[in-house]
């Protein structure tokens, strides 16, 4: 696995937004989705008396990653758990408050370009798609269990597949004939059942489906759900979270979370607003921040990714 081509993205701007929140003594940043290290490897660099806290529900990444982080010794505390487990993981280190949260979604490089994994749509390999292969259903599992309509739904609503009754037909003349197992035959399929307007735009027309199986697959909107008010909630006050989001519905549903708590809770009309219903975030970024060009050309992973950051101003008020 050469860490060479696992370029970080968005890095810099990843570090600036947390900086002022991590710069003090004993401060603890939570890198939730440490995958191949690389924003991790950077945030222990940068600020040399920080804490970090790692997460990731793959295996293979927590062994490649504690590898590239093994000289930061004791500064490094990396953990096999999914992000929305955050407070357990925070409860059971001994840790309250956090002063920093980065979440870097979607899947790793790693995960993209290990053949075996069933992730990439431009190579064969069996259909699993698990972000931990020790738990949970296989991506062809659910393509040859999964009643139509359910199909129809998860295409629909996590790859935004306008075309999504057409390939569950497909898919389903071709499970009865024999079960699927492989990327390639999942591809071929996809392509042969749209029509030709819908091959012509967004790059590969399987792209849709596989993000749909992959979201579907490890719970992907269902933890973020859970994992980005967790987090919100461990931050210090004038604590920072950072959260790169790679598609419109993970991009959406923390755009929510962070604009909620930027809000005031007050009802309409009242001179004076209590402490209770003030609001308990800043937001860092004006909506989404993008990628810039130049990194782009130089990562084209980059590509879709928008950022989002805030700051924890107040506690909760009970």
């Amino acid at each position: 696995m050469s860490e060479s081509r696992h370029v970080p993205v968005m890095l810099q701007r990843c570090l600036d937004l947390l900086a002022p929140a991590l710069e003090g003594p004993d401060a603890v940043v939570v890198d939730c989705t440490l995958g191949l290290g690389g924003h991790s490897e950077a945030l222990l660099e940068r600020f040399p008396d920080v804490r970090l806290v790692a997460l990731d529900r793959d295996k293979e990444a927590l062994r490649l990653s504690g590898e590239r982080l093994a000289p930061y010794g004791e500064r490094a505390t990396l953990v096999h758990a999914v992000y929305d487990e955050l407070p357990e993981v925070l409860d059971r280190l001994g840790i309250a408050r956090v002063q920093g949260v980065l979440f870097d979604l979607g899947v790793s490089s790693m995960q993209l370009d290990e053949a075996g994994r069933g992730f990439a749509y431009a190579q064969d390999a069996p259909l699993d798609m698990r972000m931990d292969q020790t738990t949970g259903v296989s991506a062809a599992e659910v393509l040859n269990t999964y009643p139509p309509g359910e199909l129809v739904r998860i295409l629909r609503a996590y790859g935004e597949e306008k075309q999504a009754k057409r390939i569950v037909s497909a898919i389903v003349r071709e499970r009865a004939k024999e079960p699927f197992s492989t990327s390639a035959r999942l591809v071929e399929l996809i392509r042969d059942a749209l029509p030709q307007a819908a091959k012509r735009t967004g790059g590969n027309p399987a792209k849709r489906t596989f993000q749909a199986l992959r979201i579907e697959v490890n719970g992907e909107l269902s933890v973020l759900e859970r994992a980005i008010p967790a987090a919100v909630k461990a931050l210090d006050v004038g604590g920072r979270i950072a959260v790169l989001s790679y598609h419109s519905l993970e991009d959406r549903l923390v755009k929510q979370v962070f604009a909620a708590g930027a809000a005031t809770t007050a009802p309409p009309g009242l001179p004076v607003v209590p402490e209770r219903y003030q609001p308990r975030l800043k937001l860092l970024t004006r909506g989404a921040e993008l990628p810039t060009e130049e990194e782009i050309a130089e990562n084209r992973r980059a590509a879709p990714a928008r950022l989002r950051g805030a700051q924890r101003i107040r506690e909760d008020v009970e």
